[in-house]
């Protein structure tokens, strides 16, 4: 197997976190929440990672600026998260294995379940592997849709869901591996008509799955890891989760 590439989507703005940096740098527990993210890929194996940045990218840039194995690429417009994997195309172009895409806003995201996804995804070999989580309250996440023999169907958004899609507590995690030739293929099928008018990364399954690839989801990551950062609220409640994390980690070591 060639090694992974992860991409780190990073270029948004922290808008509604009151603040004048980029989002990813924002910090919890008075850490950048991307260096997280990337502690937990660098624990897993990952030693190649495409930040995406954008908004104020030269700051991401020299926050990061000590790591190894990273590269920078930018995203001009925001048009999407389909559009910012979009803007890697020259970088993943000589690539042949694994692409890990994932969010830089998701500071509790564990090493474990990456791990566990690469593992799946060697083992086989589908053109999309979505890692996914069972959350006893799935409230404002889009749903992973299964027919009868529990095989992967779509991923419907809770505004789009109907009654009993809203009762499923499998939910998307914004966590994806694909097979970087079906990654690039599938991008360049998707389009923008949608009311937000972007390019959106969900849509790259179901592109995958429609020409009868195989597409799989699976249920390995923690409730916690569902828990991105969009308001001081929330940065609130991830602090807190992390703590946790932090204190079991020690307990574990004692």
């Amino acid at each position: 197997m060639f090694p992974t590439v992860a991409v780190v989507l990073a270029a948004g703005k922290g808008t509604r976190m009151k603040s004048e940096l980029p989002k990813v740098l924002v910090r919890v527990a008075g850490r950048p929440m991307i260096e997280y993210v990337l502690d937990a890929l660098a624990a897993a194996g990952v030693q190649n990672t495409i930040v995406v940045i954008g908004y104020r990218g030269d700051l991401v840039r020299e926050a990061l600026a000590r790591r190894r194995g990273i590269t920078f690429v930018e995203q001009k417009e925001q048009l999407g998260t389909g559009h910012a994997v979009m803007a890697c195309r020259e970088a993943l172009e000589p690539h042949d294995g694994a692409v890990l895409v994932v969010t830089g806003d998701s500071p509790l995201m564990q090493s474990t379940s990456i791990a566990a996804l690469l593992e799946e995804f060697e083992r086989t070999q589908p053109a999309c592997l979505l890692g996914t989580a069972r959350r006893s309250d799935p409230a404002g996440l889009g749903r992973i849709v299964r027919d009868a023999a529990g095989q992967f169907r779509g991923i419907v958004e809770e505004r789009d869901a109907t009654p009993d899609e809203r009762r499923i507590n499998e939910v998307n995690m914004s966590c994806y591996v694909f097979d970087c030739r079906e990654l690039l293929h599938a991008l360049g099928k998707i389009g923008r008509h949608n009311a937000q008018g972007e390019y959106y990364l969900t849509d790259c399954p179901g592109v995958l799955l429609t020409e009868g690839k195989l597409v799989e989801a699976l249920p390995v990551l923690q409730p916690c890891e569902a828990l991105s950062i969009n308001t001081v609220d929330e940065l609130a409640v991830v602090e807190r989760e992390l703590m946790k994390h932090c204190e079991g980690r020690m307990m574990k070591h004692e």
